[in-house]
């Protein structure tokens, strides 16, 4: 468990802590301190780890609906009396300021105590079958029923929240889990493996629920093509997410993955809430999420003002220390990745595109920028950028709109800002995408609504009740009353 003094984090193996002599760092990307030390799990560990998953399934799953929601309601406690660690720890692990980890703490508190009533109400089926003579005298009863085992795997940017995501609805349902959570963010899911024992030992929670492993990617592999595992649910970028289902066998899969988000302002929109909001999803926590707006497509007579007013909201942004509770924008995640964005930029302005504001590097910060006249073959566009860079260009009627934010191999979420109802359901017919957001961004996500895309961008929906979908079978008991 966390100690102060040698700043060290042991992982967590079927209700126990344990570390291993193979070292695994964790830096802050601001300024390259040792934020703290954990290790990878060794062959045993991992082993012991699936083995324990399995042995608990059968108590976990056997548990009375209103044990399993007291238990979501025991972590959620757990995790409010530990917000402020979690948020110190969101801004020294991945650089979120201290603002944005607060909201999203906020929002695992929310999942957990969601999943605690959904639990309550798993939507289980009475079918008559007497509908054809062969079903006269009969009855059909559907439920559902927890999968067993699941493997989930995490990414950096979100490593409270996406982890509750995938913990929360599997708990509620009373399947176990064994988190791989990403080697550059493991310490905020082993700072809720110590919430989620502490809480098992006062609520009987079976000792296999869950295991955090900070795996290597050789494990990770051989993890993902272990059967006795029943779904595999992985957060994170697509040519991974892809890679591993190709790896996954048999098992259920569940894909969230990434984006280069379209937003459509029409002439008739309210500007002022456009550019605000753009500002905010192009920008936010420096662009660093699946959802980030990247693309804006501006009708034309409305363009150059649009433009004004968001170029007006990137320059006030205060970029810095996440620590500093002035800060909007830390760094990104890697120096690497900092440096990708850079090369993606000139590379972009090498091919005719300007730079209206931004457009600068320092260390791993990227300073957040407005790029106009690009080329929808640019990487800028063409690419998932993952950091705080927005292309802004004109289009001249509704339906060009729509098809400039289709010639993606993307497809999670998209925004439309318009007054006009016929266009926001034309755009909700034509958009493929797994969401439209009318007046809104593609970056708004409430936690009980199914969220997950198409194309490239996934498989499968998250929120609690959605995932808790992915996550069972339906099985049908027919009844002959004859």
């Amino acid at each position: 468990m966390h100690n102060q003094k040698t700043q060290g984090w042991d992982y967590l193996v079927a209700g126990e802590f344990r570390h291993s002599q193979e070292e695994l760092a964790v830096r802050s990307p601001y300024d390259g301190a040792r934020v703290g030390v954990t290790s990878i799990p060794t062959a045993a560990d991992v082993e012991d780890a699936v083995r324990a998953a399995q042995a608990a399934f059968k108590s976990l799953a056997g548990l009375p609906t209103y044990r399993r929601a007291e238990i979501l309601r025991a972590l959620a406690a757990g995790v409010e009396a530990q917000q402020q660690e979690f948020v110190r720890l969101l801004a020294l692990e991945v650089g979120k300021p201290v603002k944005a980890g607060a909201v999203e703490v906020a929002r695992a508190l929310f999942i957990l105590r969601n999943a605690a009533e959904e639990a309550q109400r798993v939507a289980h089926e009475f079918i008559p079958l007497d509908l054809v003579p062969a079903g006269e005298g009969r009855w059909g009863i559907v439920r559902r029923f927890p999968l067993g085992p699941i493997l989930a795997i995490t990414p950096f940017n979100f490593p409270v929240h996406l982890l509750v995501h995938k913990l929360a609805p599997a708990l509620a349902v009373g399947n176990p889990v064994v988190l791989k959570p990403s080697p550059r963010a493991p310490l905020c899911a082993l700072l809720l493996s110590q919430i989620v024992v502490k809480v098992g030992a006062s609520l009987n929670l079976p000792p296999g629920a869950l295991s955090v492993l900070p795996c290597s990617l050789e494990q990770t592999h051989r993890l993902v093509q272990d059967e006795r595992f029943k779904l595999l649910t992985f957060t994170g970028s697509a040519a991974v997410g892809w890679q591993l289902k190709a790896m996954a066998g048999k098992k259920r899969v569940a894909l969230e993955l990434g984006g280069n988000a379209g937003a459509i302002i029409s002439s008739d929109a309210d500007l002022e809430l456009a550019a605000v909001r753009c500002a905010w999803g192009g920008f936010g926590y420096a662009g660093q999420s699946c959802i980030s707006v990247q693309r804006i497509f501006v009708q034309r007579p409305v363009y150059k003002p649009f433009l004004e007013k968001l170029v007006a909201q990137a320059s006030v942004l205060r970029v810095g220390d996440p620590l500093d509770a002035a800060t909007d924008i830390g760094p990104l995640i890697t120096a690497e990745d900092a440096r990708r964005v850079e090369e993606w930029v000139t590379e972009a302005v090498r091919g005719g595109a300007k730079i209206i504001v931004g457009g600068k590097r320092e260390g791993n910060i990227y300073h957040p920028t407005v790029l106009v006249e690009t080329q929808p073959e640019m990487r800028v566009n063409r690419e998932e950028v993952f950091a705080p860079v927005v292309t802004v260009e004109p289009y001249d009627n509704f339906a060009e709109a729509l098809a400039r934010v289709n010639a993606s191999p993307y497809g999670l979420q998209a925004g439309v800002f318009t007054r006009d109802i016929k266009a926001a359901f034309q755009a909700f017919e034509a958009l493929e995408v797994g969401g439209v957001v009318v007046n809104d961004v593609p970056t708004f996500r409430v936690d009980h609504m199914p969220y997950g895309g198409i194309k490239d961008s996934g498989l499968g929906r998250e929120g609690v009740r959605y995932a808790i979908e992915e996550m069972t079978d339906r099985r049908l008991l027919v009844l002959n009353l004859v």
